[in-house]
């Protein structure tokens, strides 16, 4: 079978809260970031089930943004791989990317636990706390294996998530050598600004070979203050975006695109070589929004789906902030039902 579009990420299940003022405090949590479970939050998973009433929704960055670029592809464009363990959690995963028309590709680790992620939203921020458990156990192997191999090979264009770096540099550079090579389109997602600030080293190795980079606003300021930049220029988008868009890339036939998204501000977006393109956002009523968990996922995700179609990068810039905008009025990184047109 042959799925255009190619992702690759950490398969997690959200647990999801609100009110979670007093777990921001008791864990020294962030209102609005993203990070990776250390021994101090171990507890926070059991307190959760314990005390909060818990939404369960599929979750993992790259999970999120597959399932919004099925939104906008025609069926049976999208497949995704990561790995799981053979528990509930992982059927859970698969059910609801079945819904979504995503074929599922995961490598399975018997004697594993899938991979969750506490969600402590606030208002409209959202704090996540992720344990990979199985989903750091993903092996290059399976990318050349007799079921995964002829899917690398017919995929135009390959997505994954940067949290995937924290473990998974070797896969990565797996897929992004094989795009640069036969000519196709790879891109990744800053995810975090972690990735930029602990975990530059292996983003570095992965830049070169990248086609389209997109981030957020305090993903993009982490990295120009990873890579040097004057801290007058942490704040400055276009010029953050010019800079990624201009580094040494191994295909040079085909210029890299950046793009950086900034909540209900501006989108900006670069092709190297040309000037800053600036978007604007439509932004939302307080009533409108509901929870901002997965709206860059479902950006980045409406975004490659528009490009997968051939659209322009305007046309994939709107079709990625009506998916972002759709997302936030739904609770968890969730799209509407039955689908609508965002083309």
């Amino acid at each position: 079978m042959t799925f255009d579009l190619f992702c690759m990420g950490n398969p997690l299940l959200d647990m999801q809260v609100t009110n979670g003022e007093e777990l921001l405090k008791k864990y020294n949590l962030k209102a609005n970031d993203a990070i990776l479970a250390e021994e101090a939050h171990s507890p926070i998973y059991d307190e959760i089930l314990k005390n909060y009433k818990v939404t369960y929704v599929a979750g993992g960055a790259a999970q999120n943004a597959a399932r919004a670029a099925a939104y906008v592809l025609p069926p049976k464009s999208v497949v995704y791989t990561g790995c799981v363990g053979n528990d509930e959690l992982a059927h859970q995963l698969r059910e609801a990317n079945k819904k979504e028309d995503v074929e599922s590709a995961y490598l399975v680790k018997e004697g594993e636990g899938t991979g969750a992620c506490a969600v402590v939203i606030t208002g409209h921020h959202r704090s996540l706390v992720t344990t990979l458990r199985a989903a750091e156990k993903f092996e290059p192997s399976h990318l050349t294996s007799s079921a995964i191999a002829p899917l690398v090979e017919n995929a135009k264009i390959f997505y994954v998530g940067g949290f995937f770096l924290t473990h998974g540099v070797e896969s990565t550079l797996y897929l992004a050598k094989k795009a640069s090579d036969a000519g196709k389109v790879f891109s990744i997602n800053l995810s975090a600004p972690f990735i930029a600030q602990f975990f530059k080293a292996q983003l570095d190795q992965v830049i070169p070979y990248v086609d389209i980079l997109i981030g957020n606003e305090s993903e993009a300021a982490a990295w120009a203050s990873a890579a040097g930049l004057d801290e007058s220029a942490h704040s400055d988008l276009p010029l953050i975006a010019k800079t990624i868009a201009s580094l040494p890339k191994v295909n040079p036939s085909r210029s890299r695109v950046v793009v950086i998204t900034h909540g209900a501000e501006s989108t900006v977006l670069v092709k190297a070589g040309e000037e800053a393109k600036i978007y604007p956002v439509q932004k939302l009523s307080d009533d409108q929004i509901v929870d901002t968990n997965g709206a860059g996922d479902a950006f980045a995700g409406g975004f490659i789906g528009a490009f997968t179609l051939g659209k322009t990068l305007d046309e994939c810039v709107a079709v990625g902030q009506k998916l972002g905008a759709m997302c936030v009025g739904q609770v968890g990184p969730q799209l509407r039902w039955p689908k609508e047109n965002v083309l």
